[in-house]
């Protein structure tokens, strides 16, 4: 394993869904200010996959220096409201999601259990008629 590795390939993540809420933001105001300027703007993110942020970052700068601009004011924004509590909030949902998921592999094991014991039951005369013998 390699927890450095893994955590810069999670912070470019990270800050790529951080730049994709920063254009939604953005997108959202202007279209109450600006709609064909959000129009335009939504049309290039869903042509130019936002999944690489910095890529396309690098892409709208050369169309509209100053909405880059404003996607880094927003996206630093985002990133200081949230980065305190979001590494308890992580550890917190995983342990939810792992306690949630064993509880239902137990659930289907025990059901499992459950419906072999069932089926030997049922192929065994000796048992039945020791069931009816009570």
């Amino acid at each position: 394993m390699y927890p450095k590795k893994v955590a810069n390939q999670t912070a470019e993540v990270l800050q790529s869904y951080l730049t994709y809420q920063a254009v939604r933001t953005i997108i959202d105001q202007l279209s109450e200010t600006n709609p064909s300027q959000a129009i335009w703007l939504s049309q290039r993110s869903a042509e130019n996959r936002i999944q690489k942020g910095e890529v396309f970052l690098q892409e709208l700068m050369q169309d509209n220096k100053e909405l880059v601009l404003r996607i880094l004011t927003v996206r630093a924004h985002l990133a200081e409201e949230i980065l305190d509590f979001l590494p308890e909030m992580v550890r917190a949902n995983i342990a939810n999601s792992n306690t949630d998921c064993r509880r239902q592999i137990l659930e289907r094991l025990t059901q499992t259990a459950d419906s072999s014991l069932e089926s030997s039951t049922e192929t065994h005369p000796e048992i039945e008629s020791n069931d009816s013998q009570d």
